[in-house]
């Protein structure tokens, strides 16, 4: 039974976890609405090791959240990935942000699942997917009255994520459910995911792998 380590910082929720098989043995994650990622990120790897009473020995893979989401949070999220992969001579999975979230969404066969990721002003970043598979490809966009039209179109489809807070004055079709709290991606749901692609190999290369981040990066100047 694979140990591996998940890591999920594509949005202000720094999440780590210890999966054993596709089990949660140990979880810390703190979500305070700020990018606390660099203070936080190596100390909750330490303390849920110590949780599971494991070591960085005893680790078999190291699974990490790709994107889209913040720059920032997904570099260092993928830096400190790829550095224990390095020091530990561990593989390296790579899962999409929006698998992990779209994995909170209740368990209703063929429903439409949106998981939305907030991208700033009126903009997301979507997916769309049916009984945990993906149906339609990754996207940043504009959320108007039109969008997801064709699902809402055919039945019921579940909003989730940050993202989908924007969508409620706007997505108004008697088909849109949306998600009752506002939920983040968290690792918490990658054991599955990450045990999956364990089992078949699935693993992405360390020297090459960079985070998806689906725009590019925007500075802009303080107020």
């Amino acid at each position: 039974m694979a140990i591996i380590l998940n890591l999920e910082t594509a949005t202000t929720n720094c999440s780590v976890s210890v999966s054993k098989e596709d089990k949660v043995i140990a979880l810390k994650e703190i979500n305070d609405k700020g990018y606390t990622h660099a203070e936080n990120l190596h100390v909750f790897i330490k303390e849920a090791l110590d949780s599971a009473s494991l070591s960085f020995l005893d680790i078999d893979a190291i699974a990490v959240s790709e994107g889209p989401g913040s720059y920032t949070g997904l570099r260092i999220g993928v830096s400190a990935a790829k550095g224990l992969c390095y020091s530990l001579g561990k593989p390296l999975i790579a899962l999409p942000t929006l698998s992990v979230l779209e994995m909170q969404s209740p368990e209703e066969d063929n429903i439409a699942v949106v998981p939305l990721l907030d991208a700033r002003r009126m903009e997301v970043y979507a997916a769309v997917y049916k009984n945990h598979a993906q149906i339609r490809e990754t996207k940043a966009e504009i959320i108007t009255s039109e969008s997801f039209l064709s699902y809402l179109n055919e039945g019921k489809v579940y909003f989730l994520g940050d993202g989908a807070e924007k969508c409620k004055g706007v997505i108004t079709h008697e088909n849109a459910v949306f998600q009752e709290e506002v939920c983040f991606p968290s690792a918490r749901e990658m054991a599955v995911l990450s045990n999956e692609k364990y089992k078949i190999g699935d693993f992405v290369d360390v020297a090459y792998f960079e985070p998806y981040y689906l725009k590019d990066f925007v500075t802009t100047k303080p107020k």
